[in-house]
């Protein structure tokens, strides 16, 4: 059996371990533009000098030679033949496959602002050779200008921060971090960036940007007129799953690879873990995503549960903020917080159920909030304040006298 995986990232890595683990004697070829296997999270700690690239490795030491895994590097896949069972490079080299994985995760996404996309000082954040290049212009640039405020926005600030830059951060929505926090918990770390020295103008977008002769940026105008200096730019306003190379091949897609439960797409043996599906894109699903996906690869049937429960962990200048289920309030959302100068703490509920936590400060209790929001738990008739519910709320003693967790 000969398994191709289309990626180094967390998702192919796993489920190449996986597949290791169910099949001794199968052929396993990984696939990546990458050189390097990397950890995308600790990309700003590659940005700020406080790791190499060895240090962004998150596998064991020789961990391709140990699980007898070919690793083809700085290959891209241009074309995927679902019926030949067959992908071509961009070398021209066609390899078969018996079981595939599309594991290629996401590419930056570049909006057509001016000329932003010709520029030679405008960058995403998505791989290491993006970091590489952000820490090679950083070295010659004095202004920076960082278009989109999500945890990329951040993560890219936070880094270049170390290296003395002067940032401002634009951002088309009235407050940062729009997708992971609410304003209450978003402002707590504006406060902390703005006391770093970094500048950020809410409620606006680029609106126009010019190449100068040397082929760079050096302006960049908002759509209220202001002229923002700048001598390296980098655009955080999203991604899109890397799907082009999948023209033609009849594999179902939207956002994404459309995957079941299993992983498996609209095609035979081709499976999709990772960015690339559209689903939860943060490190732990994706990781999930890829186990699952290998196992399925080998025969198994497991099931990918974590759609709906979807979490993120952030951390920036010692402030901790774990978010799980929806943040954003709809219609017919009752809010219930509780806040002290060490906490914040903010719980949605529908019809008795809980739809989204944000815990700021204190995020204990995570594993009880998640299994709420997971399984939709009706907890209306739980006589107790919503903050002090915990794991002993939820569980019951099996025939074995062991605890298990109790869907009530």
């Amino acid at each position: 059996m000969k398994y191709v995986i289309i990626g180094a990232g967390v998702a192919g890595v796993e489920a190449a371990k996986t597949i290791r683990q169910k099949d001794s004697a199968g052929e396993i070829l990984m696939i990546s533009k990458d050189d390097h296997v990397h950890s995308r999270c600790m990309l700003h700690k590659f940005i700020a000098g406080e790791r190499d690239e060895k240090g962004l490795d998150f596998t064991e030491d020789d961990f391709f030679k140990k699980h007898n895994i070919d690793w083809m590097k700085n290959a891209q896949v241009t074309e995927v033949h679902p019926d030949a069972k067959e992908i071509k490079l961009d070398s021209g080299e066609k390899i078969s496959y018996d079981k595939l994985l599309l594991a290629n995760g996401a590419d930056s996404f570049i909006p057509p602002v001016g000329e932003l996309r010709k520029a030679k000082n405008v960058y995403g954040l998505r791989n290491l050779s993006d970091a590489q290049a952000i820490v090679k212009e950083a070295n010659q640039a004095e202004n920076v200008l960082i278009i989109g405020s999500g945890l990329v926005g951040l993560d890219a600030a936070y880094g270049l921060l170390e290296r003395g830059k002067k940032i401002t951060i634009v951002e088309m929505v009235d407050r940062i971090l729009p997708v992971q926090l609410d304003k209450h918990g978003a402002c707590a770390y504006q406060a902390l960036f703005e006391k770093a020295g970094i500048r950020f103008i809410l409620g606006r977008k680029a609106s126009e940007a010019v190449c100068e002769a040397d082929g760079k940026i050096h302006k960049v105008t908002l759509d209220n007129g202001e002229d923002i200096p700048c001598d390296l730019l980098i655009v955080a306003a999203g991604v899109r799953s890397a799907i082009a190379c999948l023209e033609g091949s009849g594999i179902e897609c939207d956002r994404g690879i459309t995957v079941d439960a299993h992983m498996k797409t609209s095609k035979e043996d081709v499976y999709a873990a990772g960015d690339i599906t559209g689903l939860s894109g943060i490190w732990p699903n994706a990781a999930n995503q890829g186990k699952i996906a290998g196992a399925n690869m080998c025969g198994a049937a497991e099931e990918y549960s974590d759609r709906y429960a979807i979490k993120n962990t952030i951390n920036f200048f010692g402030l901790v903020t774990l978010c799980v289920g929806r943040i954003l309030e709809e219609d017919g959302d009752q809010i219930q917080i509780k806040e002290d100068k060490t906490q914040y703490k903010r719980v949605i509920l529908k019809d008795g159920k809980v739809q989204g936590i944000l815990l700021q400060g204190d995020i204990s209790h995570a594993g009880t909030w998640q299994y709420l929001i997971k399984n939709q738990i009706d907890i209306s008739n739980i006589e107790k304040e919503i903050f002090h519910i915990n794991f002993a709320d939820f569980y019951q003693v099996d025939e074995k006298g062991q605890y298990q967790w109790a869907v009530k």
